[in-house]
C-alpha cells in the first residue's frame, strides 16, 4: 500500500520504510474517512490474508486518483485518511482473527491455564497501534504480550537471529555439529 501510495515521494516519509510510513501518516489521518471490509469475515477460523483487503485499497486509491484529477505516482490530498483506514483495517483483521486462536487453544487446553502469553514478532510487532490493539486483547483475556524491542522488529533477518538467540540460550533445537553443512548467501 505505501508504495501504490508513493508514500516514498511524501515530504513527510522521506528515508521510511513502507510499514513506519503508513504507522506516521496514520497518526494524523482520519480512519473513519474510509472504511475498508475486513477480509475473510465469512471464514471463521484462525487464517490471516491481507490480498482482498489489498485489492479493495488498490481500487479506493484508483477511484480517489480519479476524483481528484491526479495519476498514479502523485500524492493524495487523503493520503493520511487512507494510511489511518488501513492501518486499522489491518489491526482489526489482526485482533479478531488472534482472539479466535486464543479461543481456541484455550477451548482444546494447547495453552496453560495460568500464565498464558501472546508473542508478536516480525516487522508488525514494530506498529504501536497494532501493538497496542494486541496488548489491549492480551490484557481483556489475562494473557501476557510479548515482543522484542521495536529495534528488533524490523528486518526478518534480525528476527530469525534473535529466535537462534532464544533458542541457543533455552538449549531447545539448536544444531550441535555444523559438520557437512554449507553456509552460502541467498
Amino acid at each position: 500500500v505505501a508504495r501504490r501510495l508513493s508514500l516514498r515521494k511524501h515530504p513527510e516519509c522521506h528515508g521510511m520504510a513502507g510499514g513506519k510510513a503508513i504507522e506516521h501518516l496514520a497518526q494524523t489521518g482520519n480512519q473513519e474517512l474510509l472504511t475498508f471490509r475486513l477480509p475473510m469475515q465469512h471464514y471463521q477460523n484462525c487464517n490471516f490474508s491481507f490480498s482482498g483487503l489489498q485489492n479493495l485499497v488498490y481500487n479506493t486509491i484508483v477511484q480517489k486518483e480519479k476524483e481528484e484529477g491526479i495519476q498514479e505516482g502523485e500524492i493524495l490530498s487523503c493520503v493520511k485518511d487512507v494510511a489511518a483506514a488501513v492501518q486499522h483495517a489491518v489491526a482489526v483483521h489482526l485482533i479478531q482473527r488472534t482472539y479466535r486462536a486464543m479461543l481456541f487453544c484455550i477451548k482444546n487446553s494447547i495453552l496453560p491455564s495460568k500464565n498464558a502469553t501472546l508473542v508478536l514478532s516480525g516487522g508488525v510487532a514494530s506498529n504501536q497501534y497494532i501493538r497496542k490493539g494486541l496488548q489491549n486483547l492480551a490484557d481483556a483475556n489475562d494473557f501476557a504480550l510479548l515482543c522484542p524491542p521495536p529495534r528488533l522488529c524490523t528486518d526478518n533477518g534480525v528476527m530469525i537471529a534473535w529466535n537462534g538467540i532464544e533458542r541457543l540460550r533455552a538449549g531447545l533445537g539448536v544444531l550441535c555439529c555444523a559438520d557437512g553443512i554449507r553456509y552460502e548467501p541467498r
